[in-house]
């Protein structure tokens, strides 16, 4: 039966998977860029009306004011994150609450289509934390070790 550990230990000095972790790397960080930016400088998101249960949402979000902003300041942190080599772990980590909860949003709104591309962040998100699963492993030893 293959482990985490083993499978990693094999996956991990491929070229293929090296290409293909910065490539993952590179669109999760292209997907935040343009959204964190309009909400850190205080524009709507969406020209929805506020009668569609979309428009609606993203109203009240816009409404919040500064947690607008700083929405928009932790999508752009992490996606600056994402491309320096030293910081993309961190960036991972800053990355999935934001991903599982723009994924809640939209599979519980009733957006169309778009679950199926923030599931498939989410699963790209889940992949750059396995792929430093050597850092990972001793965050979660840390925590179900107390």
């Amino acid at each position: 039966m293959y482990t985490i550990e083993t499978i990693h230990s094999k996956i991990y000095p491929l070229k293929f998977f090296k290409l293909f972790t910065w490539f993952t790397r590179i669109l999760l960080a292209i997907a935040f860029l343009p959204s964190g930016y309009t909400k850190l400088i205080g524009n709507r998101f969406t020209q929805l009306p506020i009668e569609n249960p979309v428009g609606f949402f993203f109203e009240a979000m816009y409404q919040t004011g500064w947690y607008w902003n700083f929405l928009g300041f932790m999508q752009l942190l992490a996606a600056i994150l994402l491309l320096i080599p030293r910081t993309t772990f961190l960036a991972a980590i800053l990355y999935l609450p934001i991903i599982v909860n723009i994924f809640l949003i939209v599979s519980s709104i009733g957006f169309v289509g778009t679950p199926y591309i923030a599931g498939l962040m989410l699963l790209a998100n889940l992949y750059l934390l396995l792929w430093d699963w050597h850092k990972l492993k001793k965050i979660v030893s840390t925590i179900f070790e107390q």
